[in-house]
């Protein structure tokens, strides 16, 4: 399955092969992304590394940014 995916820190969307049904866990992993520095979206909404991809859908990364 084709999967683009929108990756903040670098501003490009990114065009993955993925098996049916793969998570989110699997796609940061094939982008070398440590999911604890990341926050993902599915079509606009939070989803957790364990959310299983189903179809076309709007997928973003976003770096998490922390500070005091």
């Amino acid at each position: 399955m084709k999967l683009k995916v929108f990756v903040e820190r670098e501003k490009k969307h990114i065009s993955l092969d993925i098996k049916k049904g793969a998570t989110i866990s699997e796609v940061l992993k094939k982008l070398n992304l440590n999911p604890v520095a990341v926050v993902t979206t599915v079509n606009n909404e939070v989803v957790t590394e364990n959310y299983k991809i189903k179809g076309n859908k709007k997928i973003e990364i976003h770096s998490v940014v922390s500070g005091g």
